[in-house]
C-alpha cells in the first residue's frame, strides 16, 4: 500500500492493499476504500464513506461529510456509497445521508468534475457526466447517462431522467423527462437529446418512437393526464416509450414543461 508520510489514516479505516493515498489526505474511521483506488492529495474521506474499485479522487475533494441539514443529528449513522470506476475531480463536496442507515449513492463509471456539490440523500446512477460548479440539492435522483452541464442548480427532490442533456446555467425545479434536452431559468424542454441517443446506440425506430411520444405530451394540446390516457390506450409500447410514460406517471414534482413556440428551439 502506497501511503504518503504526510497522510493521516485512522487505524479503523479499511484500505485495500493496492490503494494509493497522496500527500495530506485524511481518512477517518469507518471508511472503506476498495481495490485500485487512488486519492491524489488533500482528499478527506469522512466516516461512513465507502468506495468501490478503481475510483480516482482528485485534489481537495471532501467525501461523506455531515449533511447540510439543520435538523440532522451528527451521531446518526449514515453513509456515502460510491461504486466502481468513477472519476471525482478537484474540490468535489459530497455529503452522506440524513436517514439512519441510509446512503447518498453514486453508481459506476461516472465523471464528476471540479467543485461539484452533491447534497445528502442524492442517488446517482451510472455513466453520468456533471460539469464544473454544478449544485445538486438533497434527495435528487439522476438516472443513467445524464449529462449535466456547468453551473447548473438542481432543486431538492427533482428526478433527472436517463439520457438527458441539461444545458449550462440551467435552473432545474421540476423533473426532467428521459431522453430530453432542457435549457433555461427555470429550465424548459427544448427538444430530444438526439445526438446523445445516436451515440449510445439507440436505433432509428426507437428514436422515432420517443419522438412520437413527446409530440403527444407537448404538441397535442393535451394536458399531462390526457396525454397519459391517450398513450395508455395502447399497451404494446417499445421499452423506451414505456419508460417515458412511467416517468410521467410517477413524477412527484411535476415534469418540466416544453418551451413555448416562438421562444427558441422547438422539440424535435
Amino acid at each position: 500500500m502506497k501511503i504518503h508520510p504526510t497522510a493521516i489514516v485512522d487505524p479503523k479505516a479499511e484500505l485495500h492493499e493496492s490503494v494509493e493515498v497522496g500527500p495530506f489526505c485524511i481518512i477517518e474511521k469507518d471508511v472503506i476504500v476498495g481495490e485500485g483506488c487512488i486519492l491524489d492529495s488533500s482528499v478527506r474521506l469522512h466516516s461512513g464513506t465507502i468506495l468501490g474499485k478503481n475510483n480516482r479522487v482528485f485534489h481537495g475533494a471532501s467525501l461523506g461529510g455531515l449533511p447540510q441539514d439543520l435538523s440532522f443529528n451528527p451521531s446518526t449513522k449514515t453513509y456515502l456509497k460510491i461504486g466502481d470506476n468513477n472519476l471525482l475531480r478537484e474540490g468535489c463536496i459530497f455529503h452522506r445521508a440524513t436517514v439512519e442507515n441510509g446512503a447518498t449513492t453514486i453508481g459506476n463509471d461516472n465523471y464528476l468534475m471540479g467543485n461539484i456539490h452533491l447534497a445528502h440523500d442524492t442517488q446517482l446512477g451510472n455513466g453520468i457526466i456533471i460539469i464544473q460548479n454544478s449544485i445538486i440539492a438533497g434527495h435528487v435522483h439522476i438516472d443513467d447517462y445524464a449529462f449535466i452541464s456547468g453551473l447548473v442548480a438542481i432543486h431538492q427532490f427533482v428526478h433527472v431522467g436517463a439520457y438527458t442533456m441539461v444545458a449550462g446555467c440551467s435552473k432545474i425545479v421540476k423533473d426532467i423527462p428521459p431522453y430530453s434536452t432542457v435549457d433555461g431559468n427555470p429550465a424548459r424542454v427544448i427538444g430530444l437529446n438526439s445526438i446523445g441517443l445516436k451515440r449510445k446506440g439507440f436505433s432509428a425506430d426507437a428514436r422515432n418512437a420517443i419522438k412520437r411520444t413527446y409530440k403527444i405530451f407537448y404538441h397535442s394540446g393535451f394536458n399531462t393526464k390526457q396525454a397519459l390516457a391517450e398513450l395508455r390506450k395502447n399497451n404494446d409500447h417499445p421499452p423506451e416509450v414505456e419508460h417515458v410514460i412511467e416517468f410521467f406517471e410517477q413524477s412527484k414534482r411535476g415534469v418540466t414543461d416544453h418551451r413555448p413556440i416562438g421562444s427558441g428551439d422547438s422539440a424535435e
